[in-house]
């Protein structure tokens, strides 16, 4: 888990990294293409390719294999921003939405609120607001958790992690437990900060979100290497 080599100082290195200003590179939202599945990947730098070109990031490494798995049946649009915050996402999710007709939310947010230790109270509201926002438009919403530094200790970590599960059971929706499993306690997998996946780390993360939504989307549920 993320927390288990984390400390307080690289905690607050974590908050800094994460509070970036907002920056939505190469994949900002565009005028999807009509025909397709629409699909909005809204979060924050774990979902915007932190330090790393845009081609790299877990969101258009799905992009690429859809392109090749079903050519065309798939439009992608990134609307992560480095920093984004729930009640950042709340200001920006409806010009976004109304960029295109989105068939599919992939909702990544809560990292920063709570490396501030906002309120859980707060972010659940945040999120739910998002969730009902995306849902009210007509999209159907993914909603891909995380989890806190152990440093943050257990009576506020270990509830933010559930706050996830909880959400996606009140609101029957498919989720990812923890976005980063399997990379985040990989050195290898990371950058030097034991935050952001770096681009090997990246792999890791696209196959956590195909097992999610391939079978959402009526594909193989993983295509991992045994």
């Amino acid at each position: 888990m993320l927390g288990s080599r984390l400390s307080a100082g690289i905690a607050g290195l974590l908050l800094l990294c994460f509070g970036v200003g907002a920056s939505i590179g190469d994949d900002s939202p565009s005028a999807p293409t009509q025909g397709a599945t629409q699909v909005l990947v809204f979060g924050d730098s774990l979902s915007a390719a932190y330090k790393l070109p845009a081609e790299d990031g877990w969101v258009a490494l799905l992009r690429e294999r859809l392109d090749q798995r079903v050519p065309g049946l798939f439009e992608i649009t990134n609307a992560s921003a480095s920093g984004e915050t729930t009640s950042g996402g709340l200001t920006r999710l409806p010009e976004v939405l109304n960029t295109g007709a989105y068939d599919w939310v992939l909702l990544e947010l809560g990292a920063n609120d709570g490396l501030r230790g906002l309120p859980l109270g707060v972010i659940e509201t945040n999120l739910q607001t998002l969730i009902d926002r995306a849902e009210a438009y007509g999209a159907e919403v993914v909603l891909l958790g995380i989890m806190l530094p152990s440093n943050y200790g257990p009576a506020y970590a270990d509830p933010f992690a559930a706050m996830y599960a909880r959400l996606a059971e009140e609101n029957d929706l498919p989720g990812l437990p923890f976005l980063l499993e399997g990379a985040a306690d990989d050195r290898e997998l990371m950058f030097d900060d034991g935050i952001h996946p770096n681009a090997e780390g990246q792999k890791q993360v696209l196959e956590n979100v195909w097992d999610v939504v391939a079978p959402l989307w009526g594909l193989e549920a993983s295509e991992r290497t045994p």
